[in-house]
């Protein structure tokens, strides 16, 4: 179990620093350009803001376990990012489909699994 969950962690974690970066390195009309016709507009104040919880996020899932130092931020960085993509999901099902927003989901429940599996099932230990 220890090792699906840094699996995972180490997946998600790159995976969340890859998409918070991006909100960084793309301008704020270049994404609006990327995205589909009907999507629904956001200042860029707060794609910033999504970018750097996404990045702390990941570092989250990350680092904590690797220095062992304050394990127990790993799973509020896990509920954090599962706070995220329930807001993501919303986002997606209502700008362009159900469809779509399935990998969502996936990636939600695979942050809350992460939650789950570092308090009950196999906390990191001193």
């Amino acid at each position: 179990m220890n090792i699906l969950l840094w699996i995972l962690q180490i997946l998600l974690g790159l995976l969340f620093l890859f998409a918070g970066g991006t909100k960084f390195y793309y301008t704020i009309q270049q994404m609006r350009d990327m995205g589909p016709p009907n999507q629904i507009l956001f200042p860029g104040w707060f794609i910033h803001f999504i970018g750097v919880c996404e990045i702390l996020g990941g570092l989250g899932l990350i680092l904590p376990g690797l220095l062992r130092i304050k394990p127990y931020l790993t799973v509020l960085a896990a509920i954090g990012l599962t706070i995220i993509m329930i807001g993501a999901v919303v986002v997606t099902a209502m700008s362009v489909g159900i469809g779509p927003a399935i990998p969502t989901v996936i990636i939600g429940l695979l942050c809350a699994f992460i939650a789950y599996g570092r308090t009950k099932l196999r906390p990191f230990t001193r």
